[in-house]
């Protein structure tokens, strides 16, 4: 029965562009757990649960894909070889290094994104709401992780420098208000080893 009032053909484009997603998905899956398991040195605690948390996340949309490809009438791709033959996401080497691994999951990302914008033109094409409304979500929501981790791996001033080219010193702090403020700006522009030397620095007595 055709419960949706979208005939098999219109919706021919946004089911393809679903099981390229899927795919994709797939593969960052994997990544991710490759990254979770091996990840090592000083940032190890931050980035293994990092990982498990975009990874749970991750597997989370890959139902979610499937399902709504079933909703549709149609069948998701379902195999290993199927998916590596499809994804654009490319399979990641093991690897150590905690910078390498957030890069290769941001330039992941970036094929994540092409991927779910694609889905949601195919699905506004056909009049698709629920496909666009899902999709949308998941798109913001990783653009949001990306500027996050994005924010992590940049290169950026050390904060002794920052703090000359704001003329901000320790004895100018004059309330916990403008401390907790100064700290956010940190947090958000510095990655989290810079971001420890501030904690440092004004703790230093």
């Amino acid at each position: 029965m055709n419960y949706l009032g979208l005939s098999k053909k219109e919706v021919s484009s946004t089911v393809k562009a679903l099981n390229q997603l899927l795919a994709d998905y797939q593969v960052y899956y994997q990544n991710l757990r490759n990254f979770h398991w091996n990840v090592e040195g000083e940032n190890f605690f931050a980035l293994h649960a990092q990982f498990q948390a975009l990874y749970t996340d991750a597997r989370t949309k890959i139902d979610e894909i499937a399902e709504r490809i079933l909703t549709l009438l149609s069948r998701p791709m379902s195999t290993l070889s199927d998916y590596l033959k499809h994804s654009r996401v490319e399979e990641s080497d093991t690897m150590t290094e905690d910078r390498k691994m957030v890069l290769t999951a941001l330039e992941n990302h970036k094929v994540l994104i092409e991927s779910m914008r694609e889905v949601i033109e195919a699905a506004d094409k056909a009049g698709d709401e629920g496909t666009v409304e899902m999709v949308s979500g998941f798109l913001a929501n990783l653009e949001k992780k990306s500027w996050m981790l994005n924010a992590w791996a940049g290169t950026k001033a050390h904060p002794q420098q920052a703090m000359a080219c704001i003329s901000l010193k320790r004895n100018e702090v004059e309330n916990k208000q403008r401390l907790e403020t100064m700290l956010q700006f940190f947090f958000w522009n510095f990655r989290k080893s810079d971001y420890q030397a501030f904690i440092g620095f004004l703790t230093v007595k």
